[in-house]
């Protein structure tokens, strides 16, 4: 355990475009070494396209994704007696939002398609829409969870 006090957490200045600290967020993991022109102009130009293609404001939009791909609860392992039980415990809300927006960008990652901005467009309309790889992943976590229901009086 660390014997210092708990680290700060820093404050994360709202993007220019939109004055979102979410959207900021965001577009930090999105970029890759540093580069955070590049992940800007990929994030920008998603959301314009999801416009586009939406029919409503791209930002609305990107905060639905986000909501849908946001869990509740996940398991987390815990030893008990020189066993590991998965017990599932509520998600704290900074986690939440850090474990939605990870999971989109890798659901965009990982998706067929010509460029970055091309397949996070493409996952943020899925996402928003009810669907696509991080809404499973969210679902998947949750169906997790309720399996290991038994285990929820080892919760810490």
């Amino acid at each position: 355990m660390a014997r210092r006090r708990r680290a700060e957490i820093r404050k994360i200045l709202p993007d220019p475009k939109y004055n979102s600290v979410d959207l900021a967020k965001f577009i930090n993991n999105i970029m890759q070494n540093g580069k955070k022109t590049v992940a800007q102009k990929i994030v920008y130009s998603a959301i314009e396209s999801v416009e586009q293609e939406a029919g409503r404001s791209g930002f609305e939009v990107f905060e639905q994704a986000i909501r849908n791909a946001t869990p509740m609860i996940e398991v987390r392992s815990r030893r008990v007696g020189g066993a590991n039980y998965q017990v599932p415990a509520e998600v704290r809300p900074a986690r939440r939002m850090a474990l939605a927006m990870r999971w989109l960008v890798m659901g965009a990652r990982q998706r067929s398609g010509r460029g970055m901005s091309e397949k996070l467009s493409a996952e943020l309309l899925d996402a928003s829409r009810g669907q696509g790889a991080a809404v499973r992943r969210k679902e998947e976590v949750f169906r997790m969870a309720e399996a290991n229901r038994a285990f929820a009086h080892y919760r810490w």
